[in-house]
């Protein structure tokens, strides 16, 4: 859509509210260096007393895209032939090893197999573009805008602006340029985790005071949809590979279900033999992003 209809059309709210109710469906709730680097994502930062505070402004779709965020699903885990941390196929709708291994685990009702499948579970991240508005931190961001990447906590406060529970309540679009809202970040360190419950929406406000500026904000954006191109992915069968190393600690071409996985009880995992190089040398970088992990929820 081109601006004047994008004005026209406050970012269509009902479309939006779709998606959400999309989102809600109980059937979804079931690459390297550089891009942990990427200068387009924002990143809030916590201070001294380890709490962290900024306001952004999240930002309608771009032209040619339907929605003001996509979503991606992840594995991110530890075993006996170092990290897996990888984009699951599940987010392009296809079928993904670790998911497939996980069902399995599940299906054997015993509760140790149960356990391995929790800690291997999907990790669930949110892209979209944002405008800092306040950045405390770091004030040669404001006005500026970046890609965010947040978690499903900050998602249900999205959700909550747009379905409130309650009857005294407005339903509001946080994605709309004039009729939307600040999102005033609240970081407390709960547990050794970024906790976000203090966040929350302030009130409807238009985010510029000229169609100019409003459009050159909306010019700035970037487009979401690369974030889900086949090439941001490995293939079932690489993932599966990758998988059987990180499981066994040994590089073999044979698939799971072939693969005599190493017994998960009573420690006995640990005696078995570790391809020490092959696994070193895959994720070395890999240590510092999953340190990142509790971050992004």
């Amino acid at each position: 859509m081109d601006f004047e209809t994008l004005k026209q059309s406050s970012s269509n709210f009902d479309k939006l509210t779709k998606a959400i109710e999309a989102n809600l469906n109980p059937e979804d709730k079931e690459k390297n260096k550089s891009k942990y680097q990427d200068d387009r994502f924002w990143k809030p930062e916590l201070d001294k007393t380890g709490n962290g505070y900024a306001v952004i402004r999240f930002l309608p779709s771009v032209e040619g895209e339907d929605l003001p965020w996509i979503r991606v699903w992840s594995h991110a885990f530890q075993d006996i032939g170092g990290w897996y941390i990888e984009n699951s196929l599940t987010t392009l709708g296809q079928k993904d090893p670790v998911s497939e291994e996980n069902t399995r685990l599940w299906n054997t009702g015993l509760d140790s197999d149960k356990e391995i499948a929790r800690k291997r579970k999907r990790k669930l991240s949110y892209y979209s573009n944002v405008l800092i508005v306040s950045d405390p931190k770091n004030p040669q961001n404001e006005g500026k805008v970046f890609l965010f990447k947040y978690g499903k906590k900050i998602f249900d406060k999205i959700t909550e602006a747009m379905q409130p529970a309650f009857e005294d309540e407005k339903p509001v679009n946080p994605f709309d340029f004039w009729k939307g809202a600040n999102f005033k970040l609240k970081i407390r360190k709960v547990d050794g985790y970024w906790n976000y419950d203090k966040s929350e929406f302030d009130a409807v406000s238009q985010i510029k005071t000229s169609d100019e500026d409003i459009k050159s904000i909306w010019k700035s954006q970037y487009a979401l949809k690369p974030f889900l191109d086949p090439s941001n992915f490995k293939t079932y069968d690489e993932l599966k590979e990758k998988l059987n190393r990180t499981i066994t600690g040994v590089r073999s071409a044979e698939t799971i279900e072939k693969t005599n996985l190493p017994p998960q009880s009573n420690g006995s995992a640990k005696s078995a033999k570790v391809d020490t190089q092959s696994a070193a040398s895959d994720d070395d970088d890999t240590l510092s992003y999953f340190s990142k992990l509790a971050e992004d929820e």
